[in-house]
């Protein structure tokens, strides 16, 4: 368990919650480890744990923790949060027939009060299961589903042969340009922004910071309102939530109030997602409000976890040199040397590929997961309304389906004609009805990205400078500490010329 943070209220009435909290923990405690299902079937094993508060999991990579009680006790454990009873899942076969098969039991999200605080109960990630949920889908899907996706293939490579070229002039800032490529690329798909945009923009630097706190008031327990909820109705508990949701709402009316001005001067910017559920409001049934916590959403997600996952590409690159000269020798084989990949050359491209798909399992994005909650008993004898988490870590060290599951090897994607197989997955964007709408774009800019980088430059670890390549599971962008060394594969001037000659089609 994370510390709660300090509250401001006098020390006695600290002490009197304090004694409330206990006294009511005490009294569950001995429920929480003996509820059952409605069969009279046990809840799956626990840890045990002598501590009122539950079950400790420290403030950093405690995935780690969970992968252990996993390997100990099986496929799936019991924590408790306070007196939440919470499910982990940690074995690929438990999250495909339970998150996946059973997808419709698992669509809706626990209630945490912090989350409703922060979100006024209308951001989607944190949306209930129900009509209103199933709208904001719809919306998200409509926009963003793999043909949509695609037309944003031009505006990717623009951006991505940017990244080639502000490497070749600051290699050292390299996480800053991809940070700044997936705001740019985000901004224009959910607001149809054109001026360039920084990942140190006002707008993208409060839409990582609201990415941190959504991230950890998704952890059950870490403010008091989930163990007391009637503590939201107090005007002066947590008060950064409440200017930070302020600030929120802000933010996004602004951005969408910008969309619909220009729509209304008839101005031309193209397509976005603002735009699209403007247009089309009556199909969707969302009111005004709705629709600017949908794309502010959409771009906040988006920017961070597009720039760690490709961030996450380039130190396997570096990390491990053998296998990306094996990529480098496809990529010579394919392409050469004459010319700049794109995405024409994709399906001639499977190591490039299982090589993205080993470094987004070897250091998942989300290595804890997100939460979400029963709206039924299911077969595993987890009662309805229990919290379910598909701990990404723990998944992808399942020896059965990633044998050797430390190592990194590309080779475990690839079948025996050479091609990529397509009875081995992982959960990059979550289960079942929870999934990333986002996902059919984010791929197309890890691929384009890594596609260029590894094609124009041989990467390296600066052996003068600490490495930690636990260090995207545990920060935001772009401040992790990754030194990573380009040398050119082409000559830069040629690579120069490529670049701003670049096609941006394909």
């Amino acid at each position: 368990m994370l510390p709660l943070p300090d509250l401001c209220i006098s020390d006695n009435t600290q002490l009197i919650l304090s004694t409330a909290i206990c006294v009511g923990v005490i009294g569950v405690i001995v429920r929480a480890y003996l509820r059952k299902s409605n069969d009279r079937l046990p809840l799956p094993p626990s840890p045990p744990t002598w501590r009122l508060r539950g079950h400790f999991l420290p403030p950093r990579n405690a995935s780690l923790t969970v992968a252990r009680w996993i390997d100990e006790y099986g496929p799936l454990v019991t924590i408790r949060s306070g007196i939440q009873t919470i499910v982990i899942i940690g074995r690929h076969k438990a999250a495909m027939d339970i998150m996946e098969k059973q997808g419709g039991l698992l669509a809706d999200r626990p209630h945490l009060a912090a989350g409703e605080i922060l979100s006024r109960g209308l951001t989607v990630g944190l949306s209930h299961a129900g009509d209103r949920f199933r709208r904001k889908r719809r919306a998200l899907h409509t926009h963003l589903q793999p043909k949509s996706a695609e037309a944003y293939q031009p505006l990717q490579m623009s951006q991505a042969k940017t990244v080639i070229l502000d490497i070749l002039d600051d290699p050292h800032n390299f996480q800053i340009h991809i940070a700044t490529y997936a705001a740019t690329t985000i901004m224009k798909i959910a607001y149809g922004k054109t001026t360039p945009t920084s990942a140190n923009d006002p707008e993208i630097r409060e839409a990582r910071q609201l990415i941190n706190r959504f991230r950890t008031v998704l952890c059950h327990g870490y403010y008091l309102v989930d163990l007391i909820p009637w503590l939201k109705y107090i005007p002066w508990y947590a008060p950064e939530l409440k200017d930070e949701s302020e600030r929120t709402r802000r933010l996004y009316t602004d951005q969408l109030n910008r969309v619909k001005l220009q729509m209304q001067s008839n101005v031309d910017i193209g397509p976005s997602f603002a735009k699209h559920i403007l247009e089309n409001e009556h199909l969707y049934g969302l009111t005004e409000i709705e629709m600017a916590y949908l794309a502010g959403t959409f771009f906040g997600a988006g920017t961070e976890t597009t720039a760690m996952a490709i961030c996450t590409v380039l130190m396997a690159a570096a990390r491990f040199p053998e296998e990306q000269a094996k990529v480098q020798a496809e990529l010579d084989a394919v392409i050469g040397r004459e010319r700049a990949p794109t995405f024409a050359d994709q399906q001639s491209l499977p190591r490039l590929e299982a090589f993205i798909s080993e470094a987004l399992r070897w250091r998942p994005l989300a290595p804890e997961g997100f939460p979400h909650r029963t709206t039924e008993d299911e077969n595993y004898c987890i009662p309805a309304g229990t919290p379910v988490i598909g701990n990404h870590w723990a998944i992808s060290r399942d020896p059965e389906v990633y044998p050797e599951p430390d190592a990194f090897k590309p080779e475990r994607w690839i079948d025996d004609q050479g091609r990529l197989r397509d009875d081995l997955t992982f959960f990059v964007f979550g289960f079942g009805r929870r999934v990333c709408p986002g996902q059919h774009v984010a791929n197309r800019s890890v691929f384009i990205n890594s596609l260029l980088i590894l094609w124009a430059f041989q990467l390296s670890l600066d052996p003068t400078k600490p490495q930690d390549d636990m260090g995207f599971n545990n920060a935001s962008m772009p401040n992790v500490p990754c030194a990573i060394e380009f040398q050119t594969r082409v000559p830069e001037v040629e690579l120069r010329r490529m670049m701003q000659n670049y096609p941006e089609t394909g």
